[in-house]
């Protein structure tokens, strides 16, 4: 074999695997997008864009959108904003603070499921953990998963709950490829702690934080686990996110064109999110 067909060779398993099960989905999921018809039945029918004009129309689809955009923000914003707090916190070499990383982590990787379960003991409005501590200091109890006030918001709670210790690792991996001398110099100059943190650690932090901005908005939009066990898009539609609505929209109505026409206005507003985000924030990634 010649030495340069060898790097293709090992790249074919990889790119086979890419095309069977991204590629073609996304391909076949579009071409789904103008058909009409039944999931369980093989007969579809060319409907053009009326698809997208029905869900467009679709007041249930609507808020679905609206809610995952509520979810995404919420989970970039907070979940990365107190991971970098706990990340400058825990990025100490002492046995204590290794043992916090260990105890933060742990949420990422038990099973959503498992959350889910977990957390509608924790909140339930009548013997729930949330509302007998809020009892105890003389607030007024909260219906949490029950309630379309505060379900969407429950929801998030539970989704930053999970991502933070992963995104506070990250961070500390982040912090700590930072070269020492960096912080002598800036010693050296008198510079200040909050000084420091601002116009050392930040910028050359900037590449981890683009990457966990990238990764969490990305996941923030196929949230579906914890929905389908924690509320299945209820009370009203208030957690209704586009995944499960396109889970039902699939498997429950079986209507397969409907189903894909999400599922590719989901793929376009991930492409677009990421477009934008590498468009107005590459320039601003500081590298050593």
């Amino acid at each position: 074999m010649k030495k340069q067909f060898k790097p293709y060779v090992y790249a074919l398993p990889a790119l086979l695997g890419m095309i069977v099960f991204v590629i073609y989905p996304i391909i076949h999921t579009i071409y789904l997008s103008f058909q009409a018809g039944s999931l369980i039945s093989p007969n579809l029918q060319f409907a053009g864009i009326e698809n997208f004009k029905t869900l467009l129309n679709d007041a249930d689809f609507i808020k679905s959108l609206n809610n995952t955009a509520i979810y995404t923000v919420a989970m970039v914003g907070i979940s990365i904003s107190l991971a970098l707090l706990f990340a400058v916190w825990l990025n100490k070499q002492s046995f204590m603070h290794k043992l916090t990383q260990t105890v933060i982590f742990t949420p990422h990787v038990v099973s959503l499921v498992s959350i889910g379960v977990l957390f509608m003991w924790i909140m339930n409005p009548d013997y729930g953990f949330f509302n007998w501590a809020l009892n105890l200091i003389g607030i007024p109890p909260s219906k949490w998963l029950s309630s379309e006030k505060t379900a969407l918001f429950s929801i998030i709670l539970v989704g930053i709950w999970k991502t933070v210790g992963y995104n506070t690792l990250v961070l500390i991996a982040g912090l700590q490829s930072i070269p020492g001398y960096i912080y002598e110099s800036a010693k050296l100059d008198n510079s200040s702690s909050i000084k420091t943190f601002f116009k050392i650690t930040l910028p050359l932090l900037s590449p981890t934080i683009f990457f966990l901005l990238i990764t969490t908005t990305t996941s923030s939009f196929q949230v579906f686990d914890l929905i389908n066990v924690m509320t299945k898009g209820g009370p009203i539609n208030s957690t209704n996110m586009l995944v499960y609505y396109v889970y039902e929209a699939g498997f429950r109505y079986y209507d397969i064109g409907i189903a894909s026409a999400a599922s590719v206005f989901m793929i376009v507003i991930i492409g677009i999110l990421t477009f934008a985000h590498f468009k107005l924030l590459s320039n601003k990634i500081h590298y050593q």
